[in-house]
């Protein structure tokens, strides 16, 4: 069998990161590598092993235990990890009789810092919340200009409408575990160097719930729940721009043992525009305009993603200079404010002239070389120097 990493190795965090951090390093990784989302081999694994590691980090429990002993610590496979998490020594309450009235607990709580007496099987057994899922959603460019309002259609697993969540076909038909008479767990008995210890484990029948069921529901056959193809309203705000995620509460993956449904996130792609291209909150679009139009400047229309705007070109204007709309770029999603759009002008030189324009360029030559040095030669002036 493989050794597994490191848990903080696999979610690329340090010993001393926070829970939230946890927490954003585990969201970023699991978009990543969500089978629904990435399709290269190997990718699934990766995944479940992202997972593992975040419920054991995400749980203050289990992080401790981690912390202090390794995976042996949360390993439920390993000798007696069950109850402790560490070498089988859960459960120190009955040494006193069978060591002559001293308490091994006690001494075992010094040498271990007495904090893996905790039984894991009553934090299986407390509702928990589903794990988070992810999808891409691809938008238009004007939708993320203006917003919009959609809808996506996701398998969901639902509450079942017949049994609500019991799994019995019947109310009558959940009944108290005869295996472990309600608790949830059962006694077994290890025998370790210091003799013979007791150990509680989740009781293989009723998986720690404490009951068992007659007759599983006809619906949903004793699951709980449903799985159905559900419509989703996504509202896309005004601004969105690629990367960024929308929560929707209670779409994700099933909780268990009564627990609430995981979220969804959605992450916005917004395809690329022909013309305007985004910078933050700004837009930036090229503009063409004639030689005439830039040496005696003009009044033009430009496009906006708002529609035309009248924008006054001053004359002498030169090649790639920059003129500012305000107030016509993203709308920022967090506030009322907005970006602006940014004009880069260029000057077209036509390629072909009629005979009328050619005759007018040519006169027009002929003043600037009477008036002064060209341009030409005022650059070429100045390597002499």
């Amino acid at each position: 069998m493989a050794q597994k990493r490191d848990f903080y190795d696999v979610l690329e965090i340090s010993k001393n990161a926070t829970q939230d951090e946890i927490k954003k390093a585990y969201r970023k990784l699991a978009k990543k590598y969500h089978p629904d989302i990435n399709k290269d081999p190997g990718a699934e694994d990766k995944f479940k092993e992202i997972q593992e590691a975040y419920d054991i980090l995400s749980d203050e429990n289990k992080k401790q235990l981690y912390d202090q002993y390794g995976h042996a610590g949360v390993d439920p496979q390993a000798a007696g990890a069950q109850g402790s998490g560490f070498g089988g020594f859960g459960g120190f309450g009955g040494f006193g009789q069978d060591f002559g009235g001293v308490d091994l607990g006690d001494i075992f709580n010094s040498f271990f810092g007495g904090g893996a007496t905790r039984s894991s099987s009553s934090r299986r057994t407390g509702p928990s919340k589903g794990s988070d899922k992810f999808m891409q959603l691809r938008i238009d460019f004007m939708d993320s200009v203006l917003g919009k309002n959609t809808e996506i259609t996701i398998n969901l697993d639902t509450v079942c409408p017949h049994c609500h969540g019991s799994g019995a076909e019947n109310p009558s038909d959940v009944v108290k575990c005869s295996r472990c008479n309600g608790t949830g767990t059962v006694n077994a008995t290890q025998n370790t160097p210091f003799g013979s210890i007791r150990t509680q484990t989740t009781c293989p029948e009723c998986h720690g719930s404490g009951k068992t069921i007659k007759h599983k529901c006809s619906e949903c056959g004793g699951q709980g729940f449903v799985r159905k193809r559900t419509k989703v309203d996504v509202k896309i705000p005004a601004g969105i721009a690629s990367g960024q995620q929308l929560r929707i509460a209670g779409k994700g993956e099933r909780g268990s043992n009564g627990g609430p449904n995981g979220d969804l996130y959605i992450e916005i792609i917004v395809n690329p525009h022909s013309v305007f291209k985004r910078d933050g909150r700004n837009i930036h679009i090229e503009v063409p305009i004639s030689f005439t139009d830039a040496a005696l400047g003009c009044k033009i229309d430009v496009p906006t993603v708002y529609g035309d705007v009248e924008l006054k070109v001053p004359e002498g204007i030169q090649d790639s200079q920059i003129l500012r709309i305000k107030g016509k770029g993203f709308k920022d999603i967090r506030s009322s404010d907005y970006g602006d759009q940014y004009v880069h002008i260029q000057i077209k030189t036509p390629s072909k002239l009629s005979k009328e324009e050619k005759e007018l360029y040519e006169r027009l030559r002929d003043i600037e070389k009477k008036g002064s040095e060209s341009i030409f030669d005022k650059f070429k002036k100045a390597f002499r120097k």
